[in-house]
């Protein structure tokens, strides 16, 4: 079972006080890699200039983050994180993700509902809990090694 939870969302990239704007943010799941998430958003938004000035041959490279998803889950009902990503539940029903880097941090704010179906999803193709089962060590080892 090496499928795939995979949905796209819009969130608000906050810029100041009175300026955000909105972007698609691709969050992915994968059971091969079964403690982690992945928010993927467009390369437009990078912070970090690329040596030839844009993305991509092709314009769409994106911008991963991967983080834990338990972080993610538990930033839904209380703050959550240290080091590079923050999650905490904002007024309404929005979530705030705070991605930090050397070059800056960025703030988002997400529709709680959409990172909720999307946990209930990844849930669906590893149980929380369940996710020792899924490691593959020796992957996981062969990877680091090259």
């Amino acid at each position: 079972m090496h499928t795939a939870a995979e949905e796209t969302v819009q969130a608000r990239l906050i810029l100041s006080l009175h300026r955000s704007v909105r972007l698609r943010v691709l969050l992915s799941y994968l059971p091969e890699d079964p403690l982690a998430v992945r928010m993927a958003f467009p390369a437009e938004f990078s912070l970090d200039e690329p040596a030839d000035g844009g993305a991509g041959s092709d314009g769409t490279d994106d911008i991963v983050w991967v983080f834990a998803r338990q972080l993610l889950s538990a930033g839904l009902e209380l703050p959550a994180g240290v080091g590079d990503v923050h999650v905490r539940p904002a007024v309404g029903r929005r979530t705030m993700v705070e991605l930090r880097a050397p070059e800056g941090t960025a703030l988002l704010q997400f529709d709680t509902t959409d990172l909720r179906r999307f946990l209930w999803r990844s849930r669906l193709l590893v149980p929380e809990g369940e996710e020792h089962l899924h490691l593959d060590a020796d992957r996981a080892l062969a990877e680091l090694l090259g």
